[in-house]
């Protein structure tokens, strides 16, 4: 009779993990919003935004891009950056990841907000979008 208890909890145990892990890897980061490729492509026809490309290797920029920084070297571009930590920063990569990897060091350097190009170039692109 132990035996069904033990292979239970198991189980339960198993699904929980499961559910933990899954659940996680759908959780978008509280320290930048995401904007879609219309939006921000409305922003720029009627606004001067800060527009950052954090790819590397090195790709083709949206039109209007204002620094190319590399995702993993935020540090070392933070004399181009604006000295205002209010100004919004927008953000994009060729998919979205390492837009959130830039978007979370510009948080810790003090910058709150932060936006993130959803699909990054890749969902630009498919709507036909202008680079540079």
């Amino acid at each position: 009779m132990n035996f069904k208890p033990t292979v239970m909890k198991k189980l339960y145990l198993v699904m929980a993990v499961m559910f933990i892990v899954t659940g996680c890897s759908f959780q978008k980061p509280d320290y930048v919003e995401y904007i879609s490729a219309p939006e921000l492509n409305r922003i720029l026809q009627n606004e001067d935004i800060f527009l950052v490309d954090v790819h590397i290797p090195k790709q083709r920029h949206i039109k209007g891009t204002d620094l190319f920084m590399p995702y993993n070297e935020v540090e070392k571009y933070q004399d181009q950056l604006p000295k205002d930590k209010n100004t919004a920063i927008y953000l994009y990569c060729e998919g979205g990841p390492m837009g959130n990897a830039a978007a979370r060091s510009l948080y810790e350097l003090g910058y709150r907000r932060l936006f993130n190009l959803e699909g990054g170039t890749k969902s630009w692109r498919k709507m036909g979008l202008e680079f540079e």
